[in-house]
Order: C-alpha cells, then sequence, then structure tokens
C-alpha cells in the first residue's frame, strides 16, 4: 500500500536527506525545478537527473543522465515523468537501493507501486513533497 496518512508522509519527509529528483528541469518556468529549489530550501540535498540536461548544473548540483550514476545512497526518488514512463524510474530506483519513491502529482503507476513495495521501498503517489511539507509541518532539515 502507498504511504497515505499525514502521519506516514511526514515520518518519511523527516527521516530524508538526500532526493533524487527525476525529470529535474533547468527552465524556472517548470514545475520539477520550482521543486527541486524549494526541497534545497527546506535542507535535503537533491540530485537532479535528466538524460536531456545531463552535464548541465541546476540549483547548483550537476545533473546526471540516469540514477545508477548516482554514488551516494538516495532516501526518496521523486519522479516528475509521467505514469507510463514512471516504472522505468522506479525499476532503477529499486537497482541503487533507495528507500523510496514518490511519484508527482498526476502521476500514477500502479504495477511500478506494487514493484517498488516488494523490493522493500515506501512509496507515495499522486502528491507533491513541495506541498506537503508546510502542510504537514515538516521541520527544517539539518544534518
Amino acid at each position: 500500500m502507498p504511504l497515505t496518512t499525514d502521519a506516514e508522509i511526514k515520518a518519511l519527509l523527516e527521516g530524508a536527506r538526500t532526493i533524487a529528483l527525476v525529470g529535474a528541469s533547468d527552465r524556472p518556468d517548470r514545475p520539477s525545478n520550482r521543486v527541486m529549489k524549494t526541497l534545497q530550501q527546506h535542507g535535503y540535498r537533491v540530485i537532479p537527473v535528466n538524460p536531456q540536461i545531463t552535464g548541465e548544473h541546476v540549483h547548483g548540483e550537476f545533473v546526471f543522465r540516469e540514477l545508477a550514476q548516482l554514488g551516494d545512497p538516495i532516501d526518496i526518488v521523486d519522479i516528475f515523468r509521467n505514469s507510463a514512463a514512471a516504472g522505468e524510474a522506479v525499476d532503477q530506483a529499486i537497482a541503487i537501493g533507495a528507500k523510496a519513491v514518490w511519484m508527482q502529482l498526476g502521476v500514477i503507476n500502479e504495477d511500478a507501486a506494487a514493484r517498488a513495495e516488494a523490493a522493500g521501498l515506501q512509496v507515495v503517489m499522486d502528491r507533491c513533497p513541495a506541498i506537503e511539507i508546510p502542510a504537514l509541518g515538516v521541520a527544517p532539515i539539518t544534518a
């Protein structure tokens, strides 16, 4: 079952430190760009992943082509892809041993969620951490 209660989602956000953002954009008008900045301002390390802009920098972070390139442990893989494409990102999240996958607003992929849960990952679907953080009163992240 994906995490649905406020308490479950708050606990996930409070325990996370490093977030990989799949579908990060270098364009300020894109929601993924704004969400990345919001998460950084809250204290998370956010690593952008987007094959279209690999090697560039977004909000001071190097953009990677795929999750497999990340050397750091990832707490949450935040997925800004359409529902059909989310499955590939979930499979990569499983492969790198991420603790959770978070599918953004409008992103629902039940099959991918089931695979993630079977692999032991926590799952959030159709929600946005930038909205949940203030709504749930998640304190700023410190080391």
